[in-house]
């Protein structure tokens, strides 16, 4: 196997973008499996850097940022791992299969350049917490292999004029140099309506900068995604700038199932009796159900349970119910 020095040495080179002594660190790695008679790992090696080549040679690569953003990017830009894809997440069909298709124009992304046509690479979110919009952003990163950077609107937003679009430049600027997936999470605060009672001169002009940097040519083809639960608040000129706009709805019961049977690994769940599931789990959100399924499975495991019954699953869904019922009473 290759060392850990060739694997840093690798890493630091595609984080630099130096493509050439990324190549040259994999070659020196295929050597050394050649030396230890390794000849199949080798020439396997040297294929991958051959058509890796290729492909750079078509001029589509692009530099990846795979470490924290640092210097005046730093806690304007958080990044994260993406730790599942879409096959991980639960929604409806036809959000599904539009960001299913934003995901294979991404994929071939250079044969639609060969042909003058750029992919899908911008998203809106809208719907209530706890919906799936951040999970899906995530689920939209592991899919494509890219990392996830979520913009953070407490250092974004300040009181001083002309700040607040000088770093939202230094966003896109970031998005323009490095491909990513870059997440705007409760994206109101940026896109509200410029004709709001309460808005200000300085929000308007951070609202115009955005739009503006949503119309520049993104050579990276990084995708940006705007997540909101409140879609009334925004300005309606947003809407045409992105290339999906996407509702996330409360779960089916379809979808319900999904969830509930993603989160009870790895216990048992025989005879189930999912019409008293649905019934409980009504008026919840996916993130809520799926809270509600792992306090079942971790009180089962500290009971020291193998399997999952009914009224397990049942409880803590009303429960959760109960809580939500409380909060909005106490507001």
């Amino acid at each position: 196997m290759s060392s850990a020095k060739q694997i840093i040495a690798m890493l630091r080179s595609r984080a630099d973008g130096d493509d050439e002594m990324f190549y040259s660190v994999a070659l020196q790695a295929a050597a050394a499996e050649a030396r230890r008679g390794r000849k199949t790992i080798a020439e396997d090696i040297r294929a991958a850097v051959q058509d890796a080549r290729k492909y750079a040679e078509r001029g589509q690569v692009v530099p990846i940022r795979i470490d924290e953003p640092r210097g005046e990017l730093e806690g304007l830009l958080e990044l994260r791992n993406a730790r599942f894809d879409l096959d991980a997440v639960s929604l409806a069909k036809p959000a599904l299969a539009q960001i299913c298709d934003l995901i294979r124009q991404q994929h071939k992304r250079t044969y639609l350049h060969e042909h003058g046509k750029t992919p899908s690479r911008s998203l809106l979110f809208v719907g209530p917490p706890g919906s799936g919009k951040t999970m899906t952003a995530e689920a939209v990163a592991g899919s494509l292999r890219l990392p996830l950077f979520v913009i953070r609107f407490d250092s974004l937003i300040t009181r001083f004029m002309g700040e607040t679009a000088a770093k939202m430049r230094l966003i896109f600027d970031e998005i323009h140099a490095y491909r990513g997936v870059y997440l705007f999470d409760e994206f109101d605060a940026v896109g509200a309506n410029r004709g709001a009672t309460n808005d200000v001169a300085e929000m308007r002009r951070v609202l115009n900068s955005f739009l503006q940097f949503m119309e520049e040519n993104n050579s990276t083809d990084s995708v940006v995604i705007g997540a909101t639960n409140f879609p009334e608040l925004l300005d309606r000129a947003l809407l045409r700038r992105f290339d999906l706009v996407l509702e996330f709805l409360p779960p089916t019961t379809e979808e319900i199932r999904s969830i509930i049977k993603a989160n009870l690994r790895p216990l048992k769940f025989p005879n189930i009796k999912w019409d008293q599931v649905y019934a409980a789990a009504d008026g919840l959100s996916q993130a809520e159900i799926a809270r509600a399924t792992e306090d079942a499975v971790k009180a089962a495991i500290l009971d020291e349970r193998d399997h999952l019954k009914t009224a397990d699953i049942v409880q803590r869904l009303s429960s959760r119910l109960e809580m939500g019922k409380l909060l909005f009473k106490t507001e």
